[in-house]
């Protein structure tokens, strides 16, 4: 897996995705300090907004960023992303009110929106073997497992020498750290030969790849059955690990730690398991955990909330999701991939980060605001989504014997 650092470009970029990574954790453990010395008891509603917001920012900003950007250099459109995030990251300890926080807010993810799809559709351009862009893929998710397992630890460490105001400070120095590895590398700088298009055209131009194309139309059931089992674990491990179970705040990182011990574990593996089984069963196979980990998660949950017990049960079942999520996501780009060309695949990109966080605005609710008036009822919810979309798109990979190298469609 290690072998595709070989390359001097990807190599570079996967520093920089590394660096603003652990920024972007720093970022998310001062934030959460913020809105406390804000808004106090009333803390979590805050990050609850600007939770949503973020969606908001994925959901609708990215295509319409992405349409306007498409035409220009990748590196620019990078750098500049970076460059905002930066300045953002600076701005925030000055904030005094909450809603100053939303806009910040606002403004980062967007840029984020901007960067994230961008940077990922790089990717089959600079190593173009599907064997190398698949490790690349493992990688990736390897990245975003460790900084969510290393970025809260490194804080804990800074704060017990500094403010947790400096932590934005990290966070700055890491996106400008991104921004120079970006400047430093050798990119494609445009989208190849593509015809003239229109705003609107590229604006929707995506959306119809994955409208005509069978994988990725897959790829949109897949999407809401990861939705279903993040958002039990991301929304309410700290409800059963506080509420539920009555433990101390440590057990909330160790739930949340056993959930991305799962996904490194599959991440790890994925060259291997996609080499024997191809990117559509590999996928199939996530499915199908996420929605065996979501039935153990009702039964634990209704035992749990009338006895108090199954704390260690809980924690295998958070691995299971998240064995089962790195099954679904890590390959998932290979799709993208094959579906797309170096014409049109940074809108396609573009259309499954929105398309893909969309389902988070209809599963964090349910993880949310249901779990808060009956926590089981909100795990049979997330259950029965999960079946229906899981089902689906089982059934419709058996049906049309998908393909993992669809013609790429203009």
């Amino acid at each position: 897996m290690l072998k595709v650092l070989r390359n001097p470009t990807y190599a570079k970029l996967f520093t920089a995705q590394v660096i603003a990574l652990l920024g972007t954790g720093l970022l998310t453990v001062a934030l959460g300090l913020l809105a406390f010395d804000i808004a106090g008891s009333s803390a979590g509603s805050v990050l609850g907004t600007a939770l949503t917001i973020k969606m908001v920012a994925y959901v609708g900003v990215a295509p319409l960023v992405a349409a306007v950007v498409d035409r220009l250099p990748k590196k620019a459109v990078l750098i500049t992303a970076d460059l905002i995030r930066l300045a953002i990251a600076l701005m925030l300890p000055f904030v005094t009110e909450a809603w100053q926080i939303y806009v910040l807010v606002f403004v980062l993810q967007s840029a984020s929106a901007t960067f994230t799809p961008a940077f990922q559709s790089l990717i089959p351009s600079i190593l173009p073997k599907p064997d190398d862009y698949t490790k690349a893929l493992s990688l990736s998710r390897l990245a975003y497992d460790l900084e969510a397992l290393l970025s809260p630890t490194i804080a804990a460490a800074l704060l017990t020498a500094m403010s947790y105001n400096n932590l934005f400070v990290g966070t700055a120095i890491g996106f400008a750290c991104s921004a120079l590895l970006v400047l430093s590398s050798h990119l494609p700088d445009r989208n190849g030969d593509a015809p003239a298009l229109s705003f609107w055209q590229r604006l929707l131009l995506g959306a119809k790849v994955f409208a005509r194309t069978p994988t990725l139309r897959f790829l949109l059931l897949t999407n809401v059955v990861v939705a279903a089992g993040t958002a039990i674990v991301l929304v309410n491990s700290v409800v059963y690990a506080r509420a539920v179970f009555g433990l101390g705040e440590e057990a909330l990182a160790v739930a949340l730690a056993c959930y991305g011990i799962g996904s490194l574990v599959v991440a790890w593996n994925i060259p291997w398991l996609v080499s024997k089984l191809g990117v559509i069963r590999t996928m199939s196979v996530g499915v199908i955990v996420i929605v065996a980990g979501l039935a153990v998660a009702v039964v634990v949950t209704a035992v749990a909330t009338t006895t108090g017990t199954g704390w260690y049960v809980l924690l295998g079942t958070w691995m299971l999701l998240g064995i089962g999520t790195s099954l679904v996501n890590t390959p998932s780009s290979r799709l993208l991939a094959d579906a797309s060309t170096l014409a049109n695949r940074n809108l396609v990109y573009t259309a499954q980060f929105a398309l893909s966080h969309a389902s988070f605005l209809v599963t964090y609710p349910i993880a949310g605001w249901l779990g808060a008036a009956n926590l089981t009822g909100a795990a049979v919810v997330l259950l029965i989504l999960a079946v229906v979309a899981g089902a689906v798109a089982v059934t419709f990979s058996r049906t049309r014997r998908l393909s993992e190298n669809t013609p790429a469609p203009l």
